[in-house]
């Protein structure tokens, strides 16, 4: 049994723990506000964009000279995963379920003979997967040093998926980010890339035109030609930004459990600290008394 200053030192650490985690707890709740609302403002401009190259991509069908970033490569064979994960830890299991997801993903791939290549933005999902894919990894992105993620570092990534593409590097390219959803619900999620997914929801609401033919200016390939690499970029940068909120959603949840944990803790070692403490004094006392007794007898 750990004597009373062994049981105060270790009281006095988990309080100054517990501190710790409770201002962590705060910081991620006043980031987390700004970065969802980014999120959030993201999403139907990302949305609106796919909507207008599943319209285009509708009127270039069954015609010759479609983008390779729509039709593909017409092979297979080697995809390249661009995993997404936060530079700190701290945040419960938001690394972990993203790298978890691409591991599970490449594993598919390698049992079905493609050769997969890892693309890595943020140290964390790279630390959880260079074990085991470390001959995989081709590059790491390192955000670090950049305290808001805008469209400049997302179209550096796309820039760099589309030198791969044209290089002939890959033919399917899969973003593996974290959606979020709420400060408790981060939903990991896999979204191709190239070719580009423009397929339309079956249960997506018809547009309605009133009747009207409309013609594009310039023709559809030319559109198509600029929109799909800005789409690219689009789609990396609404990544990036809800990786951002589930980061801070997840920090905050992990620090408010860990605070709470470290109260139990604090209160269960108080607990047998003040009963040693009391049984140290009743055995003093008992001591004393008989001492006294001896003396008077």
């Amino acid at each position: 049994m750990a004597n009373l200053k062994d049981l105060k030192n270790r009281i006095t650490s988990v309080t100054s723990t517990q501190k710790i985690t409770r201002a962590m707890q705060m910081v991620a709740a006043a980031k987390l506000r700004r970065a969802q609302e980014s999120a959030e403002a993201a999403r139907p401009f990302s949305e609106r964009m796919a909507a207008v190259l599943a319209n285009l991509s509708a009127a270039m069908e069954g015609r010759e000279g479609a983008s390779p970033l729509m039709a593909g490569t017409g092979k297979d064979q080697t995809h390249l995963l661009i995993v997404c994960t936060a530079e700190r830890g701290l945040c419960g299991g938001f690394n972990s379920s993203i790298a978890k997801l691409a591991r599970i993903k490449a594993n598919e791939l390698t049992a079905q003979g493609k050769d997969v290549k890892m693309i890595c933005v943020g140290k964390k999902g790279y630390d959880a997967l260079k074990r085991e894919f470390s001959s995989k990894i081709i590059e790491l992105i390192d955000l670090k040093a950049v305290k808001n993620i805008g469209f400049t570092e997302a179209d550096d990534i796309a820039s760099k998926i589309l030198k791969l593409f044209d290089d002939g590097q890959f033919d399917v390219c899969t973003l593996f980010y974290s959606a979020f959803q709420n400060v408790i619900t981060q939903i990991p999620t896999a979204q191709q890339l190239i070719p580009a997914n423009v397929e339309k929801s079956d249960d997506a609401a018809p547009l309605d035109l009133n009747g009207a033919i409309y013609e594009y200016e310039p023709e559809e390939d030319e559109i198509l030609a600029d929109l799909l690499p800005r789409n690219l970029a689009i789609q990396v940068l609404r990544a990036l930004l809800e990786n951002g909120a589930s980061e801070q959603g997840a920090r905050m949840s992990a620090m408010d459990n860990a605070t709470r944990n470290a109260g139990e803790m604090i209160d269960k070692l108080t607990l047998s600290y003040n009963r040693q403490r009391q049984a140290q004094i009743t055995s003093e006392l008992i001591e004393i008394i008989s001492g006294a007794e001896a003396l008077n007898g």
